[in-house]
């Protein structure tokens, strides 16, 4: 099960974090300062694992890596700003600083920290630049399919074009499955994951199905890094962190291994038959790549 807590973030925004496993024993989500709640086990409080989406993504994405992380962690996804059923106003600031700020928020009113931070794409470079920021809130970082290197502008013409190709609003969900994991100009193979994934993060509206986001809000947040490189921020992350990727994802072996080599206590992973969205197609190969490094973490 997941339950919904509610988190304020940078400006006053209104976030949706989701809680997966049994609930805790007393409500603390709004009194961070009280004590650890008791386990559905009877022990102490459970270690805490904060879970970001990429761009465009939600906290549902994260479901199946939630669930088995919720036999040994508090596990908790969150619906980033302008994502899944967080607040989305369009003067709201898509910035690093807010999605950074966000974060370290959630870690603080759900008192998960020091937590283990688990991101994807946008949210892995959130989890970083977190973990360089408040070191005391971050014990383990996992990097996934996310680069250090400045995209450019190129990239942001080319997504911006990207959206414009989309036939919404899209007559059934089973259309959305078929354009993403088949249609797109972006597909080289069929890739029904993608098409699930993309299906996740549509709703129903009068004339069909949209994206639960707006896609200038997508736009505004990438272009907050896109045309940077983030490698001094890397360089800065002192907790052990696992740089993972798909064998034909966006971050290049090359990258990710030079990614390791900046990182003070780095590892590397990488994850067969798996493109960019490396948790969600081969969720089990994803467990079996970064379940030996959570454990590491619980020894220490």
């Amino acid at each position: 099960m997941a339950r919904r807590i509610d988190v304020t973030g940078a400006g006053g925004l209104r976030l949706a974090a989701w809680e997966f496993g049994d609930p805790p024993k007393t409500d603390r989500a709004h009194d961070p300062a009280r004590s650890p709640a008791p386990s559905s086990s009877g022990g102490t409080d459970l270690p805490g694992v904060l879970l970001l989406h990429g761009l465009m993504g939600r906290a549902s994405h994260w479901a199946p890596t939630a669930r088995w992380l919720s036999a040994r962690h508090r596990a908790v996804a969150l619906d980033q700003r302008g994502h899944g059923r967080s607040d989305k106003p369009p003067q709201a600031a898509y910035t690093r600083d807010a999605y950074v700020e966000d974060a370290e928020a959630a870690l603080e009113q759900l008192g998960l920290g020091p937590a283990v931070l688990i991101g994807h794409a946008m949210g892995a470079l959130t989890g970083w630049q977190l973990a360089a920021k408040r070191p005391d809130l971050v014990r383990g970082l996992i990097i996934c399919d996310m680069r250090a290197s400045a995209l450019g502008t190129a990239s942001q013409h080319t997504w911006t074009e990207w959206f414009r190709a989309w036939p919404v609003p899209f007559a059934t969900l089973a259309d959305v499955r078929k354009w993403f994991g088949e249609d797109d100009p972006w597909v080289e193979r069929p890739n029904r994951a993608r098409g699930e994934f993309y299906a996740e993060v549509m709703a129903e509206s009068p004339d069909g199905w949209r994206p639960v986001f707006e896609p200038e809000q997508m736009l505004r947040s990438r272009e907050t890094w896109v045309y940077d490189a983030h490698w001094e921020e890397l360089a800065q992350v002192r907790c052990p962190t696992l740089v993972v990727r798909g064998l034909d994802g966006e971050l290049g072996r090359a990258e990710a291994q030079e990614m390791v080599r900046v990182l003070p206590n780095g590892q590397y992973a990488e994850v067969a038959d798996a493109g960019h969205l490396v948790h969600y197609d081969q969720p089990e190969a994803w467990r079996t790549a970064i379940e030996p490094f959570l454990n590491t973490l619980a020894d220490a």
